[in-house]
């Protein structure tokens, strides 16, 4: 049942900024987990793939094998999340991870290796459901943007660290993968003295511990006592169940964090990520200029997401993508025009490559790498958040496996020229959708965004209408 409407206008609390950093840094480390074992693959692939004599098919499946754990992670984490905690939840995944990057160091065969590369994913999609949800519920309002950022701040970080390590480690791609357990350790450290989220121990009717986590991170007992007469006005229903996120009124919700996960992944963005250094390679370039090239153009992206995370809680999630992804579209375009035919063949071609793939990787992914997990941690009420981020993760992971075991099978049954083309076309049906779907979810309360649900005030043609 729909609940009567509520006008919200509590004022943002004082919040002690250094703790609540803290708790975002040290929670955002599994975005660096995630961003390192699934940009290491694009290094390791080269030194590996010889060592086993992997052809494309292979290729494709060790690197699909993270994201395919992934999507049982995503969708198995928003029940968890929901009984044992945010917090606890974040702690199991670290465990994983560093279990999924010994086991990788030391496989003997293809085969143990996709397992424990499975298993990695396992942790991989488990961090993007529950590390921006939890961040989201802890952190003020008018903080919430820049602070769930740090979790893409840390994936761009881990994979730029990747290229870099893998760039100075050459083909050891054994010592590549277990140095992943050094960062999983960090998180279990972290984690283990950071507070619950205050929304997860309202809505299992821990009102006390609520109210002691929200003085203790906000500073301010009247604004903790305000905040947590304003949680509960959304913290009365039951937990739900995957069905209710198919009610009339969370639907809009479902279609926006689903959608922009999706895109965020079809327009190409990944594919680019996993297989530059092939691509490069394919170019022209030898395999450690490839991966130079590719390590540079992340560091573009980690500045991106730098300025993204600054300017989302200023112009917009919606008005941000509204702006970067027209760029990354003229960077396909032109990336497909110099892969016609014979491909570049001068070597200021192949460097205009190298510079569309980094303007590409900053458009798109310091675009919707930037909104996504933010946008999907915003939307969903609170009674399903959980679950619903676990489909928005869920989306993102199932769409980055299809784009990954097709990228190099369409360059190859396409050509290079016309798969940046396609990705182009589709980073523009991207646009028309942010610009008609996509909410501005700036400087909102979480429960304001729920009663905008309920109100069906959500979707930008229904807020005009509306004023």
């Amino acid at each position: 049942m729909e609940s009567p409407s509520l006008t919200l206008s509590a004022p943002a609390a004082p919040a002690r900024k250094g703790l609540v950093l803290l708790i975002a840094i040290i929670a955002a480390l599994g975005g660096l987990l995630f961003g390192y074992d699934t940009g290491i693959i694009g290094v390791a692939l080269l030194g590996l793939g010889r060592e086993f004599a992997l052809n494309d098919t292979l290729k494709q499946l060790v690197t699909g094998a993270i994201i395919f754990g992934a999507l049982f992670g995503c969708l198995g984490t928003g029940p968890i999340s929901d009984r044992l905690g945010r917090r606890r939840t974040i702690i199991l995944v670290g465990l994983v991870f560093a279990l999924g990057s010994i086991l990788s160091a030391i496989s003997p065969n293809v085969t143990v290796l996709i397992l424990s590369r499975f298993l990695l994913g396992l942790s991989a999609g488990s961090s993007t459901q529950i590390i921006p949800v939890y961040i989201a519920e802890v952190a003020p309002p008018q903080h919430r943007g820049k602070l769930v950022v740090l979790f893409q701040f840390m994936v761009v970080s881990g994979i730029t660290v990747a290229y870099f390590t893998g760039f100075a480690l050459d083909e050891h791609w054994r010592w590549m993968f277990g140095l992943g357990v050094v960062p999983a350790l960090i998180l279990l450290a972290g984690m283990s003295v950071l507070p619950e989220s205050p929304r997860w121990l309202l809505s299992r009717g821990r009102e006390q511990d609520a109210l002691a986590v929200l003085e203790r991170v906000r500073g301010d007992e009247a604004a903790a006592r305000q905040e947590l007469t304003e949680i509960k006005t959304v913290s009365d229903a039951p937990e739900g169940t995957w069905r209710d996120l198919l009610q009339p009124w969370v639907r809009p919700a479902l279609l926006v964090g689903a959608c922009i996960s999706m895109f965020s992944q079809i327009t190409g963005n990944n594919a680019l990520v996993y297989y530059a250094p092939t691509i490069l390679t394919q170019a022209g370039f030898s395999d450690q200029t490839a991966v130079l090239a590719t390590g540079c153009s992340t560091i573009l992206v980690v500045i991106m997401t730098v300025i993204g995370s600054l300017l989302v809680d200023r112009i917009g999630r919606r008005r941000y993508l509204l702006i970067l992804i027209p760029g990354s579209i003229i960077a396909l375009a032109i990336m497909g025009y110099l892969f016609q035919g014979a491909g570049p063949t001068t070597d200021a071609q192949r460097w205009l490559v190298v510079g569309c793939l980094a303007a590409y990787l900053m458009f798109n992914c310091g675009g919707f790498g930037v909104c996504i997990w933010l946008i999907n941690s915003e939307v969903y009420p609170l009674f399903v958040r959980g679950k619903g981020a676990s489909v928005g993760a869920f989306s993102h992971w199932f769409f980055d496996l299809v784009v990954t075991l097709t990228t190099l099978s369409l360059v190859t049954w396409l050509g290079a020229a016309h798969t940046f083309w396609l990705y182009a076309g589709i980073s523009l049906l991207a646009l028309v959708f942010i610009w008609r779907f996509v909410p501005e979810t700036r400087g909102k309360s979480l429960e304001k965004i729920e009663h905008e649900l309920r109100e069906h005030r959500f979707y930008p043609y229904q807020q005009r209408r509306a004023q």
